[in-house]
């Protein structure tokens, strides 16, 4: 264990931290559980598979379809130099 003391206003502060950033995540753990159930059912509706539409919303969200788009070129580019496509 530290030998690390905290004044009476550090502690206070980590205090705080603690509980904002617990209640905090708590929040976003409830807020991905209904974002995945809706996910879950609009892709059942749509026959599309659920891990596609998670994924399509996470690349829209970072505003990163080019970058993806990129690396797909690069994968493909890989595979076909080794002769493991289909």
């Amino acid at each position: 264990m530290s030998d690390r003391m905290f004044t009476a206003e550090q502690k206070a502060k980590l205090n705080q931290l603690f509980n904002e950033g617990l209640r905090v995540l708590n929040e976003v753990e409830t807020l991905t559980g209904g974002l995945n159930d809706t996910i879950k059912g609009v892709a059942e509706e749509m026959e599309i598979k659920p891990s596609v539409l998670k994924k399509a919303v996470k690349i829209a969200h970072k505003a990163s379809l080019g970058e993806t788009n990129k690396e797909h070129d690069d994968l493909n580019t890989i595979l076909e130099t080794v002769g493991r496509t289909l």
